[in-house]
């Protein structure tokens, strides 16, 4: 089975992209490790590949969502990056992901672990930079997907990884859940593309550019999006229908982070998703899929506010709120 289709891959238009950069413009780069299970160099196999991830990225988190959601951890093992990236102290310089299993140093001057993170329990490397070294690629991004028999990277945009999960490596699944069915592939590849401009890129474009232009042109697409998703949501389980896509994992992991990570620290603050009727009780049905709840959960978010609010130069990490559904409690709309 061939691997289609690609809407919503986690890059911007590069046009100008140095040019924007300075003018204070978040602009994302490209991913360039793109190979394929089910080619021959790669072909589908239980047991031969592996996951490099850091739960505070939502790129990462959205893999291991579909990971999960499918029951494919026998199949695709998982190491986990410690969610702060290096420092200048660091005697490998700053700003690359590394593994931490015993914890490190916060922002906040503390050590802190999480019960999560995990060594390199492949290659026994400290960095991620030193695991591309080793193909040959010189990048330091994450999720990667790794052949352990070739001890290669075999690709690093989750958007490809995602759909590898639901295509090619569907047979071993435990849930074989048809995230991206043939009978709404249009409709998921539409969905993907302006859920991943509008809401899953937008909230960055509003929350690390520097230009207040296109912050609040960030911030009005972002409300404008959650708007047109809660009447999509109107009379629907799902994005797309009564069946849980894709699209809904794809948009998910930016929304569990938005009330208690985004609102603040993206200053995507003009509302709450429980103002959301329809987006809320959709919350609640992704919090039911099976498998979710080993990869969403409060130690999860933990993650998720070391790696953005330790980022914002003032040394601390909020303590509330929890997050959904504890947050505001189970009795809104």
């Amino acid at each position: 089975m061939a691997v289609v289709g690609s809407a919503g891959l986690t890059t911007d238009d590069q046009t100008n992209a140095a040019e924007r950069r300075a003018g204070g413009e978040f602009v994302r780069g490209v991913s360039s490790a793109r190979s394929f299970i089910g080619s021959e160099e790669f072909p589908a196999e239980s047991g031969r590949y592996h996951l490099y991830i850091a739960f505070n990225c939502p790129w990462c988190h959205r893999v291991a969502l579909v990971r999960a959601v499918l029951g494919l951890e026998d199949a695709i093992s998982m190491d986990v990056c410690f969610p702060g990236r290096t420092t200048s102290a660091d005697e490998r310089g700053e700003n690359l992901w590394r593994f931490a299993p015993e914890g490190a140093t916060g922002q906040n001057g503390r050590h802190v672990t999480f019960p999560e993170c995990t060594a390199d329990t492949v290659g026994g490397k400290k960095y991620i930079v030193d695991i591309y070294a080793e193909s040959g690629l010189e990048q330091k991004s994450i999720p990667i997907l790794y052949d352990k028999k070739s001890r290669k990277v075999v690709n690093n945009e989750s958007a490809e990884i995602m759909r590898m999960f639901e295509t090619v490596m569907l047979p071993y699944a435990k849930r074989p859940v048809e995230l991206y069915p043939a009978s709404l592939q249009e409709e998921v590849e539409e969905a993907n593309t302006w859920l991943y401009t509008d809401i899953n890129n937008g909230a960055y474009k509003a929350g690390f550019s520097s230009n207040q232009d296109v912050y609040e042109t960030a911030f009005a697409a972002y409300f404008a999006a959650l708007d047109r998703l809660n009447g999509l949501l109107e009379g629907k389980e799902f994005i797309l229908g009564d069946a849980v896509t894709e699209s809904d994992l794809r948009a998910f992991t930016t929304l569990w982070r938005h009330d208690p990570v985004y609102h603040n620290r993206m200053k995507l603050n003009q509302a709450f998703l429980f103002e959301y009727a329809q987006v809320w009780k959709w919350m609640g049905r992704m919090m039911a899929l099976p498998g979710i709840e080993s990869v969403v959960h409060e130690g999860i978010l933990a993650h998720a506010k070391q790696g953005y609010f330790g980022r914002t130069g003032n040394g601390t990490i909020p303590i509330g709120p929890k997050g959904y559904p504890q947050c505001y409690g189970k009795a809104r709309p």
